[in-house]
């Protein structure tokens, strides 16, 4: 029985729930930039009617650290793209070609929230909602990595569905080495992506890895050159792209070592500030248009039943999580960001961590005086 009798509204309903005053442009860095792009067809035609969502973060001088309101921004970038009808994905990325994002911004940690634990809970509050954000959006979630990954900015890329990145792209944990832990996502997320010991060393031992041995270890999807010198693309001339053998092991993707490595920098002081994101640009179109290729109820279903698993352990460890983070921020968390905070002046990021483990072991009250031995002394 049809049914055309009962009263219908026509129309639309506004969804969106935050205004554009969380975000701003590139002149007013820092901040987060929030645009709607057009979707393109494989020819670059754009597509009426439909768009993607570029979230990015705007703190280049910085290296796209997040500050406070910067997460506000991403929050609200990730959960505006959600319920935006006209959006088929949300471009994850940032500015310039040095960084994607570092972390949380070590300048507000030292200077605001070391020894000031509950700001820095509440603080915590907002970035568990940003991944929250991420991992919740109902729209697939490309993080396009144009620089370094690293510490917090690591963790916010692996909350996203996909990356895609550049190969001069350097990624890590920072925490253990500048008074943190990797608890903003990596210590949940790394266990379902690598073998155990591969994700403890990863997470631990702060070393950096690079685009290269992050493809091969299956963490990103894509790695493409984004030199181009004299018209030809060349790859990141810091690695070593073949496989070869070192003292009985497979080595893949690492990092060139004494002379070879001075010449590589040397050639990228050169060339990288010229980088061209091209070839990043086109894989990521592709992508999206696979996307908009697919039913969006089946997708978007599709992409929660894989998030299920990357949500299970942080939504168990979050909260407990951004207590001890809070609770660190008056003990090695002060230390560790006011060293790497005041490195300009003493020309050391880090502690002298064997002075403090002797202090730890003599039983030292943990006080001005003790803390003060192990930080560096300023430059004469």
């Amino acid at each position: 029985m049809a049914l055309e009798w009962m009263p219908r509204e026509n129309g639309e309903k506004d969804h969106l729930i935050h205004g554009d005053n969380h975000w701003g442009t590139d002149a007013d860095a820092p901040c987060v930039v929030y645009e709607k792009r057009p979707l393109t067809d494989p020819n670059g035609q754009p597509v009426d009617g439909l768009t993607v969502a570029w979230i990015r973060l705007n703190n280049p001088k910085q290296y796209n650290s997040y500050t406070t309101e910067m997460v506000k921004g991403v929050i609200a970038g990730f959960e505006n793209a959600s319920v935006d009808r006209s959006v088929v994905a949300a471009v994850f990325t940032g500015t310039g070609p040095y960084a994607f994002c570092t972390g949380g911004n070590t300048k507000e940690y030292s200077e605001f929230y070391s020894r000031r634990p509950d700001e820095y809970g509440q603080y915590m509050e907002l970035f568990n909602h940003m991944v929250d954000a991420i991992l919740g959006c109902k729209k697939p979630t490309v993080c396009r990595v144009n620089g370094m990954r690293v510490a917090g900015g690591q963790e916010i890329g692996m909350a996203c569905d996909l990356a895609l990145s550049s190969d001069l792209a350097i990624y890590g944990q920072a925490g253990p080495k500048h008074g943190s832990a990797p608890d903003g996502g990596s210590t949940d997320f790394l266990p379902w992506y690598l073998g155990m010991e591969d994700a403890m060393w990863n997470c631990v031992s702060c070393e950096m890895w690079s685009a290269y041995k992050m493809k091969m270890k299956n963490l990103i999807s894509k790695c493409v050159p984004v030199l181009k010198v004299d018209g030809q693309w060349v790859r990141n001339p810091m690695i070593v792209t073949d496989k070869y053998v070192d003292d009985g092991e497979i080595v893949y993707g690492e990092y060139k070592t004494g002379d070879a490595m001075k010449e590589a920098r040397d050639f990228l002081k050169q060339h990288q500030a010229n980088a061209d994101f091209e070839l990043l640009d086109k894989e990521v179109d592709k992508i999206i248009w696979r996307f908009a290729n697919l039913f969006p109820g089946c997708l978007i279903k599709s992409v929660d039943g894989i998030r299920m698993k990357k949500k299970y352990f942080w939504d168990i460890c979050k909260n407990g999580n951004r207590h001890w983070l809070a609770a660190n921020m008056s003990g090695e968390a002060f230390l560790g960001f006011g060293a790497f905070n005041t490195k300009k002046i003493t020309g050391a990021d880090t502690v002298d961590f064997i002075k403090f483990r002797q202090n730890i072991a003599d039983c030292r009250t943990w006080d001005m005086e003790m803390f003060a031995e192990v930080m560096g002394k300023p430059k004469e």
